[in-house]
C-alpha cells in the first residue's frame, strides 16, 4: 500500500482471505516477486516488513501463511507481524504453535505476534498503515493496479521504441551507397521518412509518459495538504528514469541520423558532382578534339582570315563549356572544404577540368599567336609580290626611245630609285631573318612559296640593277661639243656592273637537325669483367668485322670464370658434400646436420653435372663448358648455347628456391669444428657459405656476358639470337626471383603449383569495394589503401600482406601472408581510374568486389595490365 516502516523498510501486508492457501505457488511467487521489485534498491536493502492479517482466521491459516512465507519469500525480511486470530481458542492455540513451530518456518527474522490493531501501532505509526490497519494512509487498490499497469507498459514502449532506433540504425549502418543520382534521392527520401515516422513514435510516447506522470502526481496537484506516499514516489521516479532514458536514446538516435543523413546528402551531391562532371567532361573533349582539328595555319591571306573567324567562333562556343567546368571545379571545392568524404574522389576531377579549361586556353593563345603570324607573313608575302609585279611593270612602262636622252635617263633613275625605296615595305630585305622570324609555322608548302618570292624579288631586284647601270651610262653621256674628257668611273666600260649580294635565302630555307650517335663506354660490368671497361664497340658498315676482338675479349672472360666455376662447384662438392659421408669425420657433424646433406647443398650436384659432364636429351655426353669453348672461334655461336640450354638452365631456380633453407641451417652449424677442417684441408680462404652463393652469383654474370656481347653486336647478323638469349638469361632470373618470393607465401591452404605459371609478382596499394552488406559501408569509409603483395598466376590473382621478421639476429626476411584470391576466369580490368594514371581498377564477378590498384609508376601499371590482358586474352581463345 506504500507505507515504511520508522527506518524506511517497506510494509507488505497480506490482508485476511480465505482461499489464501488454495493460491498456486507459481501465482503467490510471481505476485511476492514483483511486489519486492517495486521498492528502490535502497528502500529493499533495508529489509521488507510484513504484516499478516488472521484476525478472523485460524492458527492453521497462520501457520500456512507464515510456511508459504519463509519458503518462497525473495527478498530481505526484516519483521513479521501477524495479528493472530481473535477467538479465544484459536489464539491460545497459535501462541502455543508459535512457539513450536517457530524453528520450522526457517524465518531469520522476528515474527511478533500481535493481540490487536492497537498494539501493532507500538511498532509501525498509524500514518503508514491503511484504515483496514486502523491507520489513515490512503490506499485505493484499484488505482494503484491502474498505476502499476501504466507503468509496465510504457516501459515495454519504452524498450520497443529503443529497439526499433537500434534496429533502423543498425539497417543505416549496413545500407549501400547507391552510384546513381536517382537511387541515392530514392534512398534519401526512404530514409527521411523512416525517420520521420521514428520520430513520431518517440513524441507519442514522450507524451503517453508525461500523461502517466500527471497522473501519478494528481492527487498532489488537486490538494496542497496530499503527499504522496513512498511507494507513489517511486512509481514517479520509474517514470522519470524511463522518459530520460527516452530521452537518451532519442539524443543518440538524433546524432547517428545527423551523421547518416548528412553522408547521404554528400553521397547525393557526389553523385550529382559526378553526373555533371561526366557531362562537361564530354562536352569539353568535344572541344579539345575540334580544337585539335585546327591544324591548318593557311596558305594565304584570305584563308589565314577565315580561320581566325573558325577560331573565334570555337572560343565562343566554348564559353560555355569552360564555364560550366570552372563553375564545377570551384563546387568541387566547396565540398572538400565542407569536410566532404570522397575528398579523394573530388580533388581529381577539379584538378582535370582545371587542367583542361586550362590546356583549352593555352591553345587557343597558341593557335592565335601561330594564325597572326601566318597572316603577318602571308601580308608580307603578298606585299613583297604585289611590289615585285609593280616593279616589273614599272621596268615595262619606261620607253626604251625616252631613255636614250640623258633628261630621260635621269627621270627613269628617279623613278627607279624612288621605287626602290618601297622596298622596305615588304621587310623581305634579309630573308634569313625572316625565315628565323616564321621559322615555327614554314611549312614545306609555304617555304616553297616563299623561297619562290624570294627568288622572285633576287630576279626583279637584278633587273633593276641592270637597268640602273645602262641608264646610269645613258645620263653620263655629253650632248654637246666639248673637250672630251675621262668618263664617269661608274660608266666606264671596262668597270663591271655592280652586283648586288643575292640574299642567303635558299641556305636558310631547309632546317637541318643533326643527330649525333654516341658509342659510350662498356661500363657497368661484373667486377671480374673489369679488364674490358676500355673496350669501345664501333658498328660500321663491316658490321661485325671491327667487333672481332672485344667479342673474343667477352668470349675468353666467359670461359675464363666458367672454367672456375666448374671448379669451384668441384671443390665444394668432393671437398665438402661428399666429406659429410667420410666415417673419418662423422664425429665431427652437428647432430642439427645429420641427414641434411640436401637442405645444405640443394641440388648443387646436378648444376655441376650440367656444366661438366651434362647428359643431353638425346643421351648423347654434352658439357656446357665445352659448348662455350667450341664459340671462342665462332662468337655468333654463344647465342646458340644458351638457347638450346634453356630448359636446362631452369635447374638454377630450384637451387635459388632451397637457398634459404640452406642459410638458415648454416647459421645454425657454420662454426662447426667439421667445416674447419674442411676449409683447412681445401686452403679455401672463404668459408663454405661463400661458395655456396657462386650459383646464384653465375646466372647472374650470364646475363651481364650477354649484354656485352650484344653491344658489339648491334645490327649485325646473331644480334637477334644474342637478344633471345639474353631475354632466356633474363627470364630465368625473373622466375628465380619470383619463385624466391613465392615459396614465402604463408597461410594459402591450396596448392600453389596448381595455379599455373607465375607471371608476375609485386607491392601495391589496394583500395576494396565489396557490395556485400555491412562491409560496403566500411569500405566506402575506408580512405587509406592496404599495402599487399599481388602474386599474378595463369589461373588466379593472389593478394598477400607482406610481413617482415628477423631471424636469428640476422637481417629482415619478407614473408606473406595470403589474404585473397580472385579466379582469372571471373575478372575483368579498367585501365583509368579517377584520372590517376597509375591506378588501374580489377572487378570480380560483374563488379560484386572491386580492387583499384595503385603501381608506384606509369610503367610498372602497363605492365601488368600488358600481362593480365594477355591471361584473359589466352582464356578467351581457349574457351574459343
Amino acid at each position: 500500500a506504500g507505507g515504511r516502516g520508522k527506518d524506511g523498510a517497506p510494509i507488505i501486508t497480506f490482508p485476511e482471505f480465505a482461499g489464501f492457501s488454495d493460491i498456486p505457488d507459481e501465482d503467490f511467487l510471481n505476485v511476492v516477486t514483483y511486489l519486492t521489485s517495486i521498492p528502490s534498491l535502497e528502500a529493499a536493502s533495508i529489509g521488507f516488513i510484513i504484516i499478516i492479517d488472521r484476525r478472523r482466521d485460524k492458527w492453521s491459516a497462520v501457520k500456512a501463511s507464515l510456511t508459504r512465507i519463509a519458503g518462497a519469500f525473495p527478498g530481505n525480511l526484516q519483521l513479521v507481524f501477524v495479528l493472530r486470530p481473535s477467538r479465544f481458542i484459536q489464539r491460545a492455540i497459535a501462541d502455543i504453535g508459535i512457539k513450536l513451530y517457530r524453528d520450522d518456518f526457517k524465518m531469520k527474522v522476528p515474527i511478533i505476534m500481535l493481540n490487536s490493531v492497537s498494539d501493532l501501532h507500538g511498532y509501525i505509526d498509524k500514518s503508514q498503515l491503511t484504515r483496514e490497519l486502523g491507520g489513515t494512509l490512503e490506499y485505493g487498490h484499484s488505482q494503484w493496479i491502474h498505476h502499476r499497469t501504466a507503468i509496465e507498459n510504457f516501459a515495454m514502449t519504452v524498450k520497443t521504441t529503443a529497439q526499433m532506433l537500434q534496429t533502423f540504425g543498425t539497417d543505416l549502418a549496413e545500407t549501400e551507397l547507391p552510384n546513381d543520382v536517382q537511387c541515392t534521392e530514392e534512398l534519401l527520401s526512404t530514409h527521411t521518412d523512416h525517420h520521420s515516422k521514428l520520430k513520431d513514435e518517440l513524441k507519442l510516447a514522450v507524451k503517453q509518459g508525461a500523461t502517466l506522470l500527471t497522473c501519478i502526481r494528481e492527487p498532489v496537484t488537486r490538494s496542497a495538504n496530499s503527499k504522496l506516499s513512498p511507494d507513489e514516489l517511486e512509481n514517479v521516479a520509474t517514470v522519470e528514469r524511463l522518459l530520460a532514458q527516452l530521452d537518451e536514446t532519442e539524443k543518440a538516435f538524433d546524432q547517428f541520423w545527423t551523421k547518416h543523413h548528412l553522408k547521404l546528402e554528400q553521397c547525393l551531391q557526389l553523385r550529382h558532382f559526378e553526373h555533371d562532371f561526366r557531362e562537361v567532361k564530354l562536352m569539353l573533349d568535344n572541344l579539345m578534339e575540334a580544337q585539335a582539328g585546327f591544324a591548318d595555319i593557311g596558305d594565304s591571306v584570305t584563308r589565314v582570315e577565315h580561320l581566325l573567324k573558325e577560331q573565334k567562333h570555337l572560343e565562343e562556343k566554348g564559353q560555355e563549356p569552360l564555364e560550366k567546368a570552372q563553375s564545377l571545379a570551384v563546387h568541387g571545392e566547396q565540398l572538400i572544404q565542407n569536410n566532404h568524404y570522397a575528398v579523394d574522389s573530388i580533388r581529381p576531377k577539379c584538378v582535370e577540368l582545371r587542367r583542361i579549361c586550362d590546356d583549352f586556353t593555352n591553345e587557343t593563345k597558341k593557335k592565335y599567336d601561330i594564325l597572326g603570324k601566318s597572316l603577318e607573313l602571308h601580308k608580307q608575302l603578298d606585299k613583297a609580290s604585289q611590289w615585285c609585279e609593280a616593279g616589273i611593270y614599272l621596268l615595262a612602262s619606261q620607253a626604251v626611245d625616252k631613255c636614250q636622252s640623258q633628261e630621260g635617263a635621269e627621270t627613269a633613275l628617279v623613278e627607279i630609285e624612288k621605287f626602290l625605296v618601297t622596298a622596305k615595305e615588304h621587310q623581305l630585305s634579309n630573308p634569313k631573318e625572316f625565315y628565323n622570324q616564321f621559322d615555327m609555322i614554314l611549312t614545306p608548302e609555304i617555304k616553297a612559296n616563299a623561297q619562290r618570292i624570294v627568288q622572285k624579288l633576287e630576279d626583279v631586284q637584278e633587273m633593276f640593277d641592270k637597268r640602273q647601270v645602262s641608264l646610269k651610262k645613258l645620263a653620263a653621256k655629253q650632248t654637246r661639243p666639248v673637250q672630251p674628257v675621262a668618263p664617269h668611273p661608274e660608266s666606264s666600260p671596262k668597270r663591271a656592273s655592280p652586283k648586288i649580294t643575292r640574299p642567303a635565302a635558299v641556305a636558310c630555307l631547309t632546317v637541318e637537325w643533326i643527330t649525333e650517335v654516341l658509342h659510350p663506354a662498356s661500363g657497368g660490368l661484373h667486377p671480374d669483367m673489369r679488364c674490358h671497361r676500355d673496350l669501345r664497340c664501333n658498328t660500321t658498315s663491316t658490321g661485325l668485322k671491327e667487333c672481332a676482338q672485344p667479342q673474343s675479349h667477352i668470349i675468353n672472360e666467359l670461359i675464363e670464370t666458367e672454367r672456375v666455376y666448374v671448379e669451384e662447384l668441384q671443390s665444394i662438392i668432393e671437398g665438402y658434400a661428399s666429406e659429410m659421408d667420410n666415417p673419418n669425420l662423422l664425429h665431427l657433424i652437428p647432430s642439427a646436420l645429420q641427414n641434411k646433406k640436401e637442405i645444405l647443398f640443394g641440388n648443387l650436384p646436378e648444376i655441376y653435372e650440367f656444366h661438366n659432364r651434362h647428359v643431353g636429351t638425346g643421351g648423347c655426353s654434352v658439357i656446357f663448358l665445352k659448348e662455350i669453348e667450341n664459340c671462342i672461334e665462332n662468337p655468333e655461336l654463344l647465342a646458340r648455347c644458351f638457347l638450346k640450354r634453356k630448359e636446362d638452365l631452369q635447374i638454377y631456380e630450384k637451387y635459388c628456391q632451397n637457398k634459404p633453407r640452406s642459410e638458415a641451417l648454416w647459421r645454425q652449424c657454420g662454426d662447426s669444428i667439421f667445416f674447419q677442417e674442411c676449409q683447412r684441408k681445401l686452403d679455401h680462404k672463404l668459408s663454405l657459405d661463400a661458395y655456396l652463393l657462386k650459383p646464384v652469383q653465375r646466372i647472374t654474370k650470364y646475363q651481364l656476358l650477354l649484354k656485352e656481347m650484344l653491344k658489339c653486336s648491334k645490327n649485325s647478323e646473331g644480334t637477334a639470337e644474342l637478344e633471345e638469349a639474353l631475354a632466356t638469361v633474363l627470364d630465368i632470373i625473373k622466375s628465380v626471383n619470383d619463385s624466391m618470393h613465392q615459396i614465402a607465401i604463408t597461410g594459402y591452404e591450396g596448392d600453389v603449383s596448381e595455379l599455373g605459371k607465375l607471371l608476375m609478382q609485386g607491392s601495391f596499394n589496394v583500395w576494396t569495394d565489396h557490395k556485400k552488406g555491412h562491409n560496403k559501408v566500411k569500405d566506402l569509409a575506408r580512405f587509406k589503401p592496404m599495402q599487399r603483395h599481388l602474386f599474378l598466376y595463369t589461373k588466379m590473382l593472389l593478394f598477400c600482406k607482406k610481413r617482415e621478421e628477423n631471424t636469428d639476429g640476422h637481417e629482415k626476411t619478407a614473408s606473406y601472408s595470403f589474404k585473397n584470391s580472385l579466379k582469372m576466369s571471373t575478372v575483368g580490368i579498367t585501365e583509368n581510374v579517377k584520372g590517376d594514371n597509375k591506378k588501374f581498377e580489377i572487378w570480380y564477378n560483374g563488379r560484386e568486389e572491386v580492387y583499384i590498384i595503385q603501381a608506384s609508376s606509369v610503367e610498372l601499371k602497363n605492365t601488368w595490365i600488358s600481362e593480365i590482358r594477355k591471361v584473359l586474352t589466352g582464356q578467351l581463345e581457349a574457351c574459343r
